[in-house]
């Protein structure tokens, strides 16, 4: 947790790493299939934390950030507690739902195992394109994501936050003429949201050119130094925009490590 804060930490564990748990179950069947049936509300409120929504409507899922109804809601008292559930050494009890637990223990658990296996993959899952494909795009979601969790929370992001102007910037993982993944990071008064589609009203673009580029970027195995004089890493528009949110990634790289 060295240079990490445990706010911090949260707000990346809830809105990226739980954040992209849609997108999961929109890209993998076996996911899908996990929570065809369900339609449950599941709230995480951390005191002193973020709060979220994640809502399971037959195979079809959203995170709604901030407080709402729920059917089961799992408390924390602190971030330290919600960063202990992600990895695996604190249990969660229920303060609502307990008629639903079977849900939390067997289909949220499952869905959260499938998860887990795209975002640390071995070296045998990734010898199939398919699934190094989406385990690529998920990771990819999960990047943009944390940017603006580290952006907002962080003390050092927040620094690099102050100095980007209102507007979008434009991420993307592009494949000769497709657009593999797309996000943006939308500056509003220094506080920045990403939204997980693509954008046609950006200020800035920063292209991984290839998905296997950017899977090296993403895995340390590549510089984005040695993919911008290759031409695999594209940045175009506002200088100061692309600067300030390449500081912030060198803190998604600490905080996903």
């Amino acid at each position: 947790m060295k240079n990490m804060d445990a706010r911090t930490l949260a707000h990346i564990n809830l809105f990226a790493i739980f954040g992209v748990i849609p997108k999961l179950c929109e890209l993998s069947e076996e996911a899908r299939a996990i929570i065809a049936e369900d339609t449950v509300s599941l709230k995480v409120a951390v005191k002193g934390g973020p709060v979220g929504v994640l809502r399971f409507d037959r195979g079809v899922v959203s995170l709604v950030p901030g407080d709402g109804p729920c059917n089961i809601c799992l408390p924390f008292s602190s971030p330290e507690k919600f960063n202990g559930m992600i990895d695996g050494t604190v249990t969660p009890i229920p303060s609502k739902g307990f008629t639903r637990i079977g849900f939390l223990l067997k289909k949220f658990v499952k869905l959260t195992d499938v998860l887990s296996r795209y975002l640390r993959p071995s070296e045998e899952d990734l010898k199939d394109e398919t699934f190094f494909r989406t385990s690529t795009i998920l990771m990819f979601h999960v990047i943009t994501g944390a940017i603006s969790q580290i952006g907002n929370e962080d003390r050092i992001g927040r620094a690099s936050a102050s100095y980007i102007v209102d507007g979008n910037v434009r991420m993307l993982i592009s494949e000769g003429d497709e657009v593999v993944a797309a996000a943006h990071v939308c500056s509003k008064d220094h506080r920045l949201t990403t939204v997980p589609t693509d954008t046609d009203n950006a200020m800035s673009m920063m292209e991984f050119v290839g998905i296997h580029n950017a899977r090296g970027l993403f895995d340390g195995t590549a510089s984005s130094f040695t993919l911008i004089c290759d031409s695999k890493l594209h940045l175009k528009g506002m200088i100061s925009q692309l600067d300030n949110v390449n500081r912030i990634l060198d803190r998604v790289a600490l905080y996903l490590a």
